[in-house]
């Protein structure tokens, strides 16, 4: 795989302080801004890109770049992608995915048509922690109750209470809780049970953007609430409730450090079963794994599982009346 990287922010400095241990993937050309020139430059010499550019047209126009990692604010994911796939290069897209489903619909399509890798870059999915918990769910019976909070106080927050608006509290750059964190736990959900067949958001709403909020999904044979929060904290617990048994995870679900199995008979356990890398690491080495062995079926079945997921943003956002630039497109 022979990446081209646009953006600058802290996601890519995360990702570029492993990429280099998965020796299939090469680096060629970060792009940035005129105003980050000076930050895009740095990033080339740091970590041995090949080229670097203040032109997205000039990385999309790099015949030796074969995949793109769309690094950029929510509100930019679906243009961006559009024109990489439409330059006929696969695509890693920084979670959300997009911010309507009629957008994911689109670049899902887009992808399929013109045999190109498409990916949401989602730790969740990759971790070995989360093959475990899917595989002990029968252990616990039957599913009564799911629980995820991922509350974590924003610095921006205090910024956002004193009018400066971030993107992460912006709603006309597709941010909120929802978005931010919110989000893993409804992949993490999805991921294990599916979709669901009722959603509804309850947010605390300010500015038109929502600070937190608490998301119901129903299923068949058991409710779960999803609670993400940037304007409060509390400690971080997710619980898999059964009438077997219980899985406590009191971390967030973005990397779903290790994890309890408590048994209604008192037996407990404690797991951990991730390797000791970045929790950004499994997921690109699968995304390489997928790329380097043709295997459009892994990802166009994990495309589908973000439409889901995509899906379930967009009617929670639109109930609770939450809307972005892009709704206005597509209502």
């Amino acid at each position: 795989m022979k990446l081209g990287i646009v953006g600058t922010g802290m996601i890519v400095n995360d990702l570029l302080s492993f990429i280099h241990d998965i020796e299939s993937i090469e680096l060629i050309h970060i792009s940035g801004t005129k105003r980050s020139e000076e930050k895009v430059r740095e990033l080339k010499e740091k970590h041995h890109f090949q080229r670097c550019s203040v032109s997205y047209d000039e990385l999309l126009n790099d015949i030796e770049v074969d995949t793109v990692y769309v690094a950029l604010p929510n509100h930019l994911h679906y243009s961006y992608t559009k024109l990489a796939l439409e330059a006929h290069k696969n695509v890693i897209l920084e979670k959300p995915m997009t911010s309507t489903i009629e957008e994911a619909k689109e670049l899902k399509k887009l992808a399929i048509q013109n045999h190109l890798f498409l990916w949401e870059a989602i730790t969740n999915q990759y971790l070995p922690n989360f093959y475990k918990i899917k595989s002990l769910l029968n252990e616990l019976g039957h599913i009564k109750i799911v629980e995820c909070n991922y509350s974590q106080y924003s610095s921006r927050y205090n910024a956002f209470k004193e009018g400066m608006i971030l993107p992460a509290f912006d709603y006309t750059k597709s941010g909120g809780a929802l978005m931010d964190l919110n989000i893993y736990n409804i992949h993490f959900v999805v991921g294990l049970f599916g979709k669901p067949i009722d959603i509804e958001y309850y947010p605390n709403i300010e500015k038109g953007i929502d600070t937190s909020g608490i998301l119901i999904l129903k299923y068949d044979t058991f409710q779960c609430v999803c609670i993400g929060a940037k304007d409060c904290k509390a400690p971080l617990s997710n619980n898999i409730q059964g009438d077997r048994g219980c899985i406590h995870i009191p971390t967030p679900v973005s990397y779903i450090g290790s994890f309890d199995l408590l048994m209604n008979d008192g037996s407990t356990q404690t797991i951990n079963e991730n390797n000791d890398v970045h929790r950004m690491y499994e997921e690109f080495f699968e995304f390489s794994r997928m790329y380097e062995q043709n295997d459009y079926q892994k990802c166009y079945d994990m495309l589908e599982h973000s439409m889901i997921v995509t899906e379930i943003q967009t009617i929670a956002r639109r109930k609770a009346g939450i809307l972005f630039p892009a709704d206005d497109e597509n209502m």
